[in-house]
């Protein structure tokens, strides 16, 4: 049997006396599409941020490709690694945030470069090349040369997901990619999402776009107050839903 790209075991998350995860039990194999669905306060964006470490956990275990996630076990107790050994096993794992965080004073090409060139110590020749074809692949050949400030949202977004991609991650985490865009902006974001999952990116994908989740997601996640209320096939899920409260969720969102 293969191991699991994501496995979560039992995780809770705490801020103070507030209980934000209350035992997250989830699994994604490779190559798999996750999209996780649920009100806002629900959990699923710091569940995200877990895989990563942006957040730690207070409870549970957490693993991406069969390595714990910001911690190394000691007997029966979890202890937290270093930054730099965090930032290390980070680097397989490429995040896209709701706001796309880019560089300002760097060109696209600039932005997708950096991570590889000063971080993975890629000759800047073959990062170059490399961060060319990426911004192909997201329909931004043409755009190069500019700034951030010179291009859309929904084409800030391509960038960012370019340069997530240009560290070669094995997973890739997408945290509400669209909500940030205007409407007619929104496709093209999808597209590039479509494309990785048709290629066999493994994702975890937070979002409100359900008619993506059911077309792409090999499994939907719907979660509310801090716990998963259904799990499985979207076609299921999201058309056939077991729970009550799943179906008062999509009732109001369709």
């Amino acid at each position: 049997m293969t191991t699991p790209m994501v496995q979560a075991k039992g995780v809770t998350k705490n801020y103070g006396k507030l209980e934000v995860l209350k035992g997250i039990d989830l699994t994604v194999e490779r190559g798999q599409v996750c999209c996780l669905l649920g009100p806002s306060g629900s959990g699923k964006s710091t569940f995200l941020r877990c895989i990563n470490h942006l957040e730690g956990i207070d409870g549970g275990t957490l693993t991406v490709d069969g390595d714990l996630v910001g911690y190394r076990r000691h007997g029966q107790k979890l202890h937290e690694l270093r930054e730099p050994e965090i930032a290390q096993r980070r680097r397989d794992i490429g995040m896209v945030f709701q706001r796309f965080n880019l560089f300002p004073h760097m060109t696209a090409l600039q932005n997708v470069i950096e991570a590889p060139v000063n971080v993975a110590g890629i000759p800047r020749v073959q990062a170059t090349q490399e961060a060319h074809r990426l911004l192909e692949q997201v329909g931004l050949a043409d755009r190069a040369d500019h700034y951030p400030a010179q291009l859309s949202g929904g084409q800030q977004q391509r960038v960012a997901i370019a340069r997530a991609l240009a560290m070669k991650p094995k997973l890739m985490l997408f945290d509400e990619p669209t909500s940030a865009l205007d409407p007619e902006l929104v496709g093209d974001v999808l597209d590039v999402m479509r494309n990785l999952a048709a290629e066999g990116m493994t994702m975890v994908v937070v979002t409100h776009e359900i008619g993506f989740a059911r077309e792409v997601a090999d499994t939907a996640v719907f979660m509310d107050e801090g716990v998963v209320v259904e799990a499985g096939d979207p076609r299921h899920v999201l058309v056939e839903p077991e729970q009550d409260r799943t179906r008062a969720f999509l009732s109001a969102v369709l």
